[in-house]
């Protein structure tokens, strides 16, 4: 193989091991979803889809479904967010994404410090800049998830799901102040509890 097609800065752990990370766990509406990819060999220029733009990570997205030995998705609900938190409801859905996956991995190494139940894993702060399988799902999880907001959007327009994907920027903020929360917002995050309470 080529040292051509090397990232410089990624690992890449080999064809047996799954990377494994999830998008929207900060957003006030909408679900999070996780992705778990493998790679068959390194590709070059791959890195932390928080580092790319829009356009990069749908080009991305699209050439690591190509390319990869196997890819999954998965994600909790809304509903599964309130009653479990976000942080285990992220969990449940990296652990749906694993056990999705079309090829079983030898070895499975995640984003953050905390582990999916059911599945012995190695957890990486940091890791969807430091691992290239990691950083593929990294970008197949934000682009299926802004995809889904943005396809949510035409059923709650009022809210402008598909400039924010769920976040709560300014635009968001005077929304929810406006029209109130609907079936997207998740109860418990603050904002949204109190404009809960301001329409009661």
């Amino acid at each position: 193989m080529s040292t051509a097609r090397i990232s410089p800065v990624l690992e890449h752990r080999g064809p047996t091991c799954a990377g494994v990370d999830e998008a929207g766990r900060g957003p006030l509406a909408g679900p999070v979803i996780a992705a778990a990819v493998i790679l068959r060999e390194p590709l070059y220029g791959l890195n932390d889809s928080k580092k790319m733009t829009a356009k990069a990570r749908l080009q991305w997205a699209a050439r690591i479904r190509q390319e990869a030995l196997a890819w999954s998705l998965s994600w909790a609900a809304v509903w599964e967010i309130e009653r479990y938190n976000i942080l285990q409801a992220s969990l449940r859905a990296m652990s749906r994404a694993i056990a999705a996956l079309p090829v079983r991995p030898e070895c499975i190494v995640v984003d953050g410090n905390q582990p999916p139940p059911g599945w012995q894993v190695e957890t990486l702060v940091g890791g969807d800049g430091r691992v290239d399988a990691i950083a593929a799902a990294s970008i197949l999880a934000k682009v299926a998830r802004d995809q889904t907001m943005q396809a949510l959007d035409a059923y709650y327009p009022h809210y402008g799901l598909a400039r924010h994907m769920g976040y709560g920027t300014a635009v968001h903020m005077q929304a929810l102040q406006r029209y109130g929360p609907c079936p997207l917002h998740r109860r418990g995050f603050g904002p949204v509890d109190r404009a809960w309470e301001a329409k009661q």
